[in-house]
């Protein structure tokens, strides 16, 4: 028996909320196996999942490509067959599982399962982490699913505000920043290739510190390119602690060690600064659909939990004085932290795992 088919994924911002939802279900009595995810066969799910040890199918195909260029539009012509190809198994799928209900968390797997789902009669539900809701979402409202949204208004007829949902194992946290100071630089799941230059330039001008650590999570598609730099720019006499990684899988532990992070304005980034009371230099992504990552910066800038810098300012320098201002006022650094807190919705996996009940429930 399935209960709920939760579907979506890309990224670590739709990912990481399927999973706090689909962990409040399991907490709720249903058992994990009654719990299942469609994801994509190139995103983060396909490995996510399995490790938080729920079960998963996997899509083929991408998203389509925006651009006019030869190559990609002969991409795109790839892409639409597999979209027909993820839409036939889905709903396939659908009907062959029969799910009380189904949760879309956007991205590319999204689309083909909620259509199957609404064609099959099964209610559905969707989770829209940013501003402007993505495709997916749009559609499926649409097509009658009910909706739940991370800020008030989100255009999604009849949306639930819920926040957005983040795992137990970041609500949890206590915070205990360690010594020698510890700064995260981070860029999402794919990286971000701003704060990875920036961080690299961090490293020439930081080189002879002692009193601080660094731990750059760049991005798996970076990882390569990005540790060979830093590899030319090494010389035998430097003293800073910078660790590089492509991916972190417990970034939690970050959340609790670091006095501050450098990072992207993400919905879930976001959401996660808040949830730890984590005081953050934020730099939101540049074209991101209607500005959606700087109105989520803001977010924390307006509580006074953040600092927001410009991606086109960004550079090794800056972020070196910015940071040393930050870092110099250990009382303001703890007054960002109680800030940050005072946005947080712990709540919102309990709220999202309420209106799937509901909905199940209604069907």
């Amino acid at each position: 028996m399935t209960y709920a088919l939760v579907t979506g994924g890309g990224t670590g911002g739709h990912v990481q909320p399927a999973l706090a939802v689909a962990e409040e279900l399991v907490r709720r009595g249903h058992a994990r196996a009654e719990v299942r995810f469609v994801g994509s066969q190139r995103g983060l799910e396909a490995t996510a999942v399995p490790a938080a040890g729920f079960d998963i199918d996997l899509l083929p195909g991408r998203g389509l490509k925006r651009s006019l260029r030869p190559s990609a539009l002969l991409d795109n012509v790839g892409a639409v067959l597999g979209a027909m190809r993820a839409f036939a198994r889905s709903f396939r799928m659908v009907g062959r599982l029969r799910p009380r209900v189904v949760l879309g968390v956007g991205g590319y797997a999204s689309l083909p399962c909620i259509v199957a789902a609404r064609l099959r009669r099964v209610p559905a539900v969707v989770h829209e982490q940013n501003a402007a809701p993505g495709l997916a979402n749009r559609v499926g409202v649409r097509l009658g699913a009910h909706a739940a949204v991370s800020l008030p208004g989100t255009p999604l007829r009849d949306a639930v505000v819920t926040g957005n949902p983040v795992r137990a194992a970041l609500t949890d946290v206590e915070r205990s920043p360690v010594t020698p100071t510890l700064v995260v630089i981070v860029g999402g799941s794919l990286g971000a290739g701003r704060l990875n230059e920036a961080a690299l330039g961090l490293y020439d001008s930081w080189r002879a510190r002692t009193d601080i650590s660094i731990r750059h999570v760049c991005g798996p598609r970076n990882h390569d390119d990005i540790s060979a730099r830093l590899h030319a720019l090494e010389r035998a006499d430097d003293a800073l602690d910078y660790t590089l990684v492509a991916y972190d899988d417990h970034i939690e532990r970050c959340y609790a060690a670091a006095s501050v992070f450098v990072c992207r304005a993400g919905a879930v980034t976001v959401a996660e600064l808040a949830a730890t009371g984590m005081p953050a230099v934020l730099v939101p992504l540049p074209g991101a659909p209607d500005d959606h990552q700087t109105r989520n910066a803001e977010t924390l800038v307006d509580a006074g939990a953040g600092l927001l810098v410009a991606d086109a300012q960004l550079d090794g320098a800056h972020l070196a004085e910015v940071l040393d201002r930050l870092l110099a006022d250990p009382a303001e650094l703890a007054r960002m932290g109680k800030a940050a807190r005072t946005v947080a919705r712990p709540e919102a996996a309990a709220r999202v795992a309420d209106l799937v009940e509901e909905v199940a429930r209604a069907a």
